[in-house]
């Protein structure tokens, strides 16, 4: 019943960790310190050391020698390795989910893209931005197709916040307008083509570092 109730705690820290990594709060390369998680879950080093592991296990976080556990960076390699991916996956499930689109989703999906350009910050407008994405491929009907794209998602979140923490601005997407209008004229193969282009296309935004210098880093807008 132990190592029952450490693998729960493990679990709990490690979606808690994985939360604050994905949202920017723990910073790439910034260490996870073992101490400090342990006191704030009230917890012994032993699960703390699994959530760690479960992070590692995710691309969260990386483990090192002598060293312990830091957050795992991401680069432009990585970021075209999930655009790609989301473009491919995401094209699939929009032509199988098409012919279940009702009138009644695509409302909703045009009030998420309302939504996203009214947003007045990164973290409202991701919302808006995977609630729009989920609600046209969901009707695909395919539950693996669609937690692997939610795992996707959550690595462009990453990416996202870790650019955008501050000075973003409102912005218009076109693009979902216009894959919209495709879908509601019932073609398909058009909103698909859209789609890729969309998801595939890589912004980049400068980003200051703990030291004060300045990077550039690349993220997934769509």
């Amino acid at each position: 019943m132990a190592v029952q109730k450490d693998d729960t705690i493990a679990s709990r820290i490690s979606r808690v960790l994985a939360e604050r990594i994905v949202r920017g709060e723990l910073a790439p390369d910034s260490r996870l310190r073992q101490d400090h998680i342990a006191e704030e879950f009230g917890a012994s080093h032993v699960p703390v050391r699994e959530a760690f592991r479960l992070l590692e296990a995710q691309g969260l976080a990386i483990s090192e020698p002598r060293r312990g556990f830091r957050v795992a960076s991401f680069d432009l390699k990585e970021v075209r390795e999930v655009a790609e991916m989301r473009a491919a996956l995401e094209c699939l499930a929009l032509k199988h989910a098409a012919q279940h689109l009702t009138a009644a989703i695509l409302d909703a999906a045009e009030e998420a893209a309302r939504q996203g350009d009214l947003a007045s910050d990164v973290h409202t407008w991701e919302e808006a931005n995977r609630s729009f994405h989920r609600l046209i491929l969901a009707p695909c009907g395919m539950p693996r197709l669609l937690a692997t794209i939610d795992d996707l998602h959550a690595a462009s979140a990453r990416f996202l916040f870790s650019a955008w923490q501050s000075g973003w601005e409102k912005r218009t997407d076109h693009d979902h307008r216009a894959i919209l209008t495709a879908l509601r004229k019932g073609r398909t193969e058009e909103a698909a083509a859209i789609l890729q282009k969309h998801v595939q296309w890589i912004g980049k935004a400068p980003v200051r570092t703990s030291s004060g210098a300045t990077r550039e880093t690349f993220v997934i807008v769509g």
